[in-house]
């Protein structure tokens, strides 16, 4: 297998893979923060094939895709008859990952009861199965993904401090689509040719002005996952190589009657910002929260263009780096 790509030429990317690529030679845990679609398995599996592991396994895990009582037995195997229709052994993802790589994803779903299991692992690389005495020693690196405030759930008692601590050697924040704008146009055309090459069209697609204009100015909640989607469709409903049109409604949920469209977020119903309640918090919140919105409101005047919003605030970009980072997660 070869090295995933990654594509793009947005600073904001260009830094992302920078890290990403410093970090992936140091054995040692790697903890991948974004939204939902900006690619955190794709990270993971770089981070796999820039290292000294490269040759061995690269074993991934959706944390959220199983139910809380299957998670240990999928994490580190079981014994036959630990328990009912356990009729054989089986190895477990941390098995199937030694001398490589482990991904969690999504580990904030994961109990506690487990995550205090998977923190002796990282602390002695040794394990039990389920239903067995028997230590085992494992040497797999893991790398985790969530798009939960783990810092968060350490305040509600939902996961373990020291497992976060353990795992956060290095934290990379992936860049929502919307912080690259440079690297929109460079995609779609990506996903375009790809789209065209499997059904065996010879020609290059190309997108109009028009196109470019409504691609360029989604806020993509969805991210990159939503732009090879929104691609891939526009290529195959188009009858010739230039694409005009995006649809970006597919299940024509903007032309629902209002009784029966969906309910607005929450966050669209949050009363107007207002100096007063600003000024009935505790001082160390009330200024974190102004910093947040002015953060917002210059990248929103900025299109979202991180350069531009740091001169808006008066700072330089690298201040304004950090400031965005602080508040990011």
């Amino acid at each position: 297998m070869g090295l995933p790509e990654a594509i793009g030429q947005s600073e904001t990317f260009l830094e992302f893979q920078e890290r990403l690529s410093r970090v992936a030679p140091i054995n040692r845990p790697v903890l991948l923060i974004g939204e939902r679609g900006t690619g955190k398995e794709l990270a993971a599996s770089r981070l796999h094939f820039l290292s000294n592991r490269w040759e061995g396994p690269f074993v991934a895990l959706n944390c959220s895709a199983l139910a809380p009582s299957l998670i240990e037995s999928e994490l580190f195997g079981y014994e036959k008859g630990a328990f009912t229709g356990a009729e054989h052994r089986r190895v477990g993802r941390f098995e199937a990952a030694n001398k490589g790589t482990l991904f969690l994803d999504e580990i904030g779903t994961i109990p506690i009861e487990a995550q205090e299991k998977i923190l002796r692992v990282v602390e002695y690389g040794t394990f039990e199965r389920v239903g067995s005495s028997e230590s085992i020693e494992v040497d797999a690196r893991i790398i985790a993904a969530t798009n939960a405030d783990l810092l968060a759930f350490v305040r509600e008692g939902r996961f373990k401090q020291d497992l976060l601590d353990r795992l956060s050697f290095e934290v990379l924040l992936l860049p929502p689509l919307r912080e690259r704008k440079e690297d929109i146009l460079l995609l779609a055309n990506h996903f375009a040719a790809r789209m065209a090459f499997e059904m065996g069209r010879n020609d290059i697609p190309l997108f109009s002005d028009e196109a470019i204009v409504s691609l360029e100015d989604y806020s993509w909640p969805g991210n990159i996952r939503e732009l090879k989607n929104l691609v891939e469709r526009a290529v195959y409903r188009s009858n010739s190589s230039l694409i005009k049109e995006i649809d970006f409604d597919p299940f024509g949920l903007r032309n629902l009657p209002e009784s029966i469209s969906p309910p607005k977020e929450a966050s669209s119903q949050r009363k107007s910002f207002s100096t007063e309640d600003l000024l009935s918090k505790p001082f160390n919140e009330a200024v974190d929260e102004l910093k947040i919105l002015l953060l917002k409101k210059a990248l929103k005047e900025s299109k979202y263009n991180q350069k531009k919003a740091a001169r808006k605030l008066g700072l330089t970009y690298d201040q304004f780096r950090g400031v965005f980072r602080k508040y990011k997660l």
